[in-house]
Formats: C-alpha cells, sequence, structure tokens
C-alpha cells in the first residue's frame, strides 16, 4: 500500500474513471452493458449529478468509488455507492479499504442517515470485504428499472 493517495476526484480524473467502470463491466460479465459516454461523465460531474473518489498509485487512478446522494423517505438523507472498483494490478492490497474508508468519513460528513450500495450474489470476494464492515446484505428485494428506451416509449 505505499505511496496510495486517496482524493476526491476531480473532471481531468474522468477518463480513468470511466476506464474503471469499463473494466467493472468485463469483471461482471457485462462489457455491453457501458452506454454511458465519457462526454456523459463530463456533463454530469459538472452539473454535480455525482462525486467520486480516486485511488492514485504511480500518478495513475487505480481505484475509485463512484456515488451521490439520494434520500431515503424512511431514513432520511442517504449516501448512495454507485460503483466501487480496484484495478485488478492492485486488488488485495488494500486500496479497496482505504477508499470505502474514505467513503464512510464522507457519509458521516454529509450527515447521511444510511449508506447504500448493491453487490451481485455471485460476487464473493465483494460480499467478504462488506462482510468485514458488518454490512446489512439484504434479502427480499428486487432490482428494478426501466430502460432510455422503454421510458421514450411510454405517452
Amino acid at each position: 500500500m505505499a505511496n496510495i493517495k486517496i482524493r476526491k476526484a476531480t473532471a481531468a480524473d474522468l477518463p480513468a474513471i470511466h476506464v474503471l467502470v469499463t473494466e467493472l463491466a468485463v469483471y461482471e460479465k457485462e462489457p455491453e452493458a457501458v452506454t454511458a459516454t465519457l462526454e456523459d461523465y463530463q456533463q454530469d460531474f459538472a452539473a454535480g449529478i455525482f462525486r467520486a473518489y480516486v485511488a492514485e498509485a504511480e500518478d495513475a487512478v487505480v481505484g475509485m468509488t463512484l456515488y451521490y446522494l439520494a434520500y431515503s423517505t424512511w431514513k432520511g438523507r442517504m449516501l448512495y455507492l454507485e460503483d466501487f472498483v480496484v484495478t485488478q494490478a492492485y486488488r488485495r492490497s488494500g486500496v479497496g479499504k482505504l477508499l470505502f474508508d474514505a467513503l464512510i468519513a464522507e457519509a458521516k460528513q454529509l450527515g447521511a442517515a444510511r449508506m447504500k450500495w448493491q453487490v451481485l450474489d455471485w460476487n464473493e470476494p465483494a460480499i467478504n470485504f462488506y462482510k468485514k464492515y458488518n454490512a446489512h446484505i439484504e434479502d427480499g428485494w428486487l432490482n428494478c428499472n426501466l430502460s432510455k428506451a422503454q421510458l421514450e416509449g411510454m405517452d
């Protein structure tokens, strides 16, 4: 973990973040599912739609957490972790812990009543990582969504 720096992302980090998201999609067996472009990232980051932390090693971004604020009508302010990825060469080196700890500190600083995220049921390394934090991994909730094409097709 020598020389790992965790910091808030800037617009200059967005190309590296986009590459990491693509790497995550490959790991999750859905590389074709990434349709958001770097330009989308740039526009949405500038608009404050999302925030991120990055991990740097040897002047390169090797990991990131991408998150946004959301609201739970039951609990209040919530930090939602959308993506969390460490590049293959730096996995199991402690970079993930540094990133996750920074995100926990951010949630506390923002006064979040909850920090929430999803994990695939087959991703045992990630599940085991979250269990070390005593994270509650829910049963019984199903993910639902409408694609852009579906939304556009509705009257």
